[in-house]
């Protein structure tokens, strides 16, 4: 089933452009994309949610829009991706980024395409556990910048993924919530420790 690429901001893809034709802000981009030969061309836009709060202390987990990731591809592979924010000044560039996610993130965009069900894919950061999933929503028709993930949406850990949490295997939000909540919940006293 395809998956439904919600559209980025115009200004969010213009300055990604913008970027990606500068010597300057190539200068400090990943060596995978400086070394690249040909056109560079940003693709697959994802809205970019932070998940604050997991296990739920000031109520339900919320998550709000921080940014449009980007994969730059050169030719049929994607060698970085690009990250535009929102500023008081409207969208701009924020930076390149290269490493294990981006080849996580087209693998786990090829695996989402061959699912039964449609979907929106966006990504989904959580801090807490320094781990990225692509997020498939079930909601297709929005504009991917708000929502919470529903219990029925899949979650697929990008690799590396924390210890414990296996990457690249969907999993309903609904089954991997109380495991990262557990991930989050400090240890209790040890048995053997003194009483206070």
């Amino acid at each position: 089933m395809p998956l439904h690429l919600p559209p980025a901001p115009a200004p969010a893809l213009r300055s990604v452009l913008t970027a990606l034709g500068s010597p300057t802000a190539l200068r400090e981009a990943p060596a995978a994309l400086r070394s690249a030969h040909g056109p560079l061309a940003p693709d697959h836009p994802l809205p970019v949610h932070v998940w604050k709060d997991v296990r739920g202390a000031s109520g339900p987990p919320r998550t709000r829009l921080a940014g449009w990731r980007f994969l730059v591809r050169s030719g049929e592979r994607a060698v970085a991706a690009a990250e535009a924010r929102l500023t008081a000044d409207g969208w701009t560039f924020a930076h390149f980024c290269g490493g294990p996610y981006v080849a996580a993130t087209e693998q786990a965009l090829h695996q989402a395409e061959a699912l039964a069900a449609p979907y929106q894919p966006r990504l989904l950061s959580v801090p807490e556990l320094y781990m990225v999933t692509l997020w498939l929503h079930h909601d297709t028709a929005s504009d991917g910048t708000d929502g919470l993930p529903a219990p029925g949406d899949l979650l697929v850990p990008l690799a590396p993924a924390p210890p414990g949490i296996a990457p690249h295997r969907p999993h309903r939000v609904a089954d991997l919530l109380p495991r990262l909540t557990l991930r989050l919940t400090p240890p209790g006293p040890l048995l053997d420790s003194p009483a206070a």
